[in-house]
């Protein structure tokens, strides 16, 4: 099975799709940003007051696509210009990731499978500005996953 969003191709079509979305749900304020260094696109959004931010990281989509597609010294490109494609590939992915994701998760607000806070519980910024699930991971009040036998 190919890694999904391998092929896609929308990038900045799919950040103006995910502000239209959040407008049309009425949000009131939207920011997106792209750490460089980091390797991720954070996006914020605000509704009815609550604060929300989204990160998705493209480092982390081209280390799935390298697993999937590793280098081969029959490639017509150095290991180094192999691993730039793949970071370039996940800058692309994760917008259209993103894009689906949040008006996946819109759509259940809206037809009432879910909550806006269940939607987006993890993601809901604090006032000490971390997330809901950062806290939760720095103060130990999940129990890790099960490894993989």
């Amino acid at each position: 099975m190919s890694l999904p969003y391998a092929n896609s191709t929308s990038g900045r079509s799919a950040m103006d799709d995910i502000r239209k979305t959040i407008q049309a749900f009425g949000c009131s304020k939207f920011a997106p940003m792209e750490d460089f260094e980091a390797g991720k696109v954070i996006i914020q959004f605000e509704y009815r007051g609550r604060m929300v931010q989204i990160e998705a990281s493209a480092k982390g989509y081209a280390a799935a696509w390298l697993r999937q597609n590793p280098y081969s010294s029959r490639m017509r490109m150095t290991k180094v210009e192999h691993e730039r494609r793949a970071l370039e590939k996940g800058q692309v992915a994760v917008w259209s990731i993103l894009r689906d994701w949040i008006k996946g998760q819109l759509t259940a607000i809206e037809t009432g499978i879910l909550s806006f806070e269940a939607a987006f519980l993890g993601q809901i910024l604090l006032p000490t500005g971390e997330t809901v699930h950062q806290r939760i991971t720095s103060q130990g009040l999940l129990p890790a996953p099960e490894q993989k036998p």
